[in-house]
């Protein structure tokens, strides 16, 4: 018996060691006040930045702003770095967060747009977009405009993916965001950018679906409006859940259903499904800036 007890001890004093060893996980004090966003995309991006407005608002932030919008279909960010609308803003210091998605790496927009933006206002923020890959598939030839682009296919099968064909197709596209991240803020010697993983939550959603989980979607296609990927407003609205809870560092779940819900079969839960899987996604994400470790 004494053996036995020894034995227990010995199991619980080592789980303790290794609790003490993992760092606990808190959550980043919530943004004050509303912040003036400038938006830079492509044409997934459609409809997004209003959206958006009206979330944060309904969140309590009455002064949230989009302070202007570049949109340019299949672009990388350095194509918006010539806008003289976006130039200017930042250059005033009269931008707190500029939402940027690049397609494919490299986009030396990123840093170019992170660094003006860090000199002319101290607390600049740049969200660097992770989203849903075109096509369901990981080819960033199809977006170049030399003799290497590659013909994107004319039909897709969404329902055809699973959790882990998407996460296997998106590890890599990830991972490179990421690496961007933190070469971008390492350089400007603090955080700077951060992560919204939309193409997380996409994935987490879809699962849902396939699980017939989702509150009355019945089919991955529901989400987007053709094989490219361009999404649908259920996917619209996710992604500025995702944006909110990143930009405001403040979970989306409880605000109201957006107008552009209401005619969905079941609003209520639908919105609520969307606010959860979009919090875990930027709560669960390194980069996001809304998780914080502490010893």
């Amino acid at each position: 018996m004494k053996n036995l007890l020894a034995i227990v001890v010995a199991l619980l004093i080592g789980m303790g060691a290794q609790a003490e060893e993992k760092p606990a996980v808190k959550l980043a004090e919530p943004v004050a006040k509303g912040q003036r966003i400038f938006s830079t995309g492509h044409s997934f991006h459609n409809g997004f930045p209003p959206i958006l407005n009206e979330i944060a608002k309904s969140g309590g932030y009455a002064d949230s702003a989009i302070v202007g919008v570049s949109s340019i279909g299949g672009s990388k960010v350095v194509q918006h770095w010539p806008g003289k609308a976006v130039q200017a803003a930042l250059k005033a210091g009269e931008v707190d967060v500029l939402m940027t998605t690049p397609i494919y790496l490299p986009d030396e927009g990123v840093e170019q747009f992170a660094q003006l933006g860090a000199e002319k206002n101290p607390n600049f923020r740049l969200t660097l977009m992770e989203f849903w890959l075109p096509f369901d598939n990981y080819e960033p030839k199809n977006y170049v405009r030399t003799a290497e682009r590659i013909a994107p296919p004319t039909k897709v099968d969404h329902n055809a993916a699973t959790g882990e064909s998407l996460r296997r197709i998106h590890e890599k596209y990830f991972a490179e965001m990421d690496e961007l991240a933190n070469a971008v803020n390492k350089k400007l010697g603090k955080t700077v950018v951060v992560v919204v993983p939309v193409g997380q939550a996409v994935i987490a959603l879809r699962e849902k679906i396939a699980a017939r989980q989702a509150a009355g979607l019945t089919s991955q296609e529901e989400l987007f409006t053709d094989p490219l990927g361009h999404p649908k407003p259920v996917l619209t609205i996710m992604m500025a859940y995702c944006h909110y809870a990143v930009i405001y560092r403040k979970t989306p779940v409880g605000l109201p259903v957006p107008k552009e819900l209401a005619k969905a079969k079941n609003p209520e839960a639908l919105n609520k499904l969307l606010q959860e899987v979009a919090w875990e996604a930027v709560r669960g994400h390194r980069l996001s800036g809304v998780a914080v470790a502490e010893k």
